[in-house]
């Protein structure tokens, strides 16, 4: 059997997805982390963007997150976001109306959330 670590991803709202996975890949402050089993214990701050989680059964799921925090320790990784939304939820044609609604308004935080919203809706098709 595969190392594997368990795998929370938490909104403000619901939990978003919970399981079991060999790699999970975020943004943070310092800038993009994978996590495997056996990783070193860790603490940071998510930035906005997808997250890729590699399921132990061979799936991948990806999710838009925006905000939170990053915490792994004894195979147990949390994310715990501000905002997060399987990239099967992402509405793509409103995620595009968003983003030209925001680069019209110049609204630099609403084309960062609409984009990231459209990178993993894209990236998980």
């Amino acid at each position: 059997m595969a190392a594997e670590l368990h795998v929370e991803l938490v909104a403000a709202d619901r939990q978003v997805w919970s399981g079991e996975a060999t790699l999970v890949v975020a943004r943070t402050t310092s800038g993009d982390i994978g996590v495997m089993p056996g990783h070193q214990p860790l603490l940071g701050v998510l930035q906005s963007g997808p997250v890729t989680i590699r399921t132990s059964d061979g799936g991948t799921v990806v999710a838009a997150v925006h905000g939170g925090f990053i915490s792994f320790a004894d195979d147990k990784l949390s994310l715990l976001a501000e905002i997060a939304e399987l990239a099967e939820e992402i509405d793509v044609q409103r995620a595009e109306r968003e983003l030209e609604r925001a680069k019209a308004e110049d609204d630099e935080d609403a084309q960062r959330r609409a984009d990231v919203r459209l990178r993993a809706a894209t990236s998980a098709r």
